[in-house]
């Protein structure tokens, strides 16, 4: 199984767009927005199709067929 990656957000609110973006899994809004529409994005096991998705401390993202992260 690959390595999860720690992603620090500290306490301020975030969503789920930001979090691939801060990741470094895409350069651009839009290209996040496309992964998440296209159902490749999971969010503590489950399919995420919302791009707003609100995100907290300890919820863990998914990248199909790629890496994962938890936030930190």
């Amino acid at each position: 199984m690959a390595e999860v990656e720690r992603l620090s957000v500290g306490d301020r609110a975030i969503n789920l767009t930001q979090v691939l973006k801060l990741s470094g899994w895409v350069m651009h809004g839009g290209e996040a927005k496309a992964l998440i529409a296209d159902g490749r994005v999971r969010v503590n096991g489950e399919v995420e199709l919302r791009k707003r998705r609100q995100m907290a401390l300890g919820d863990t993202v998914v990248l199909e067929d790629g890496p994962s992260l938890i936030l930190v």
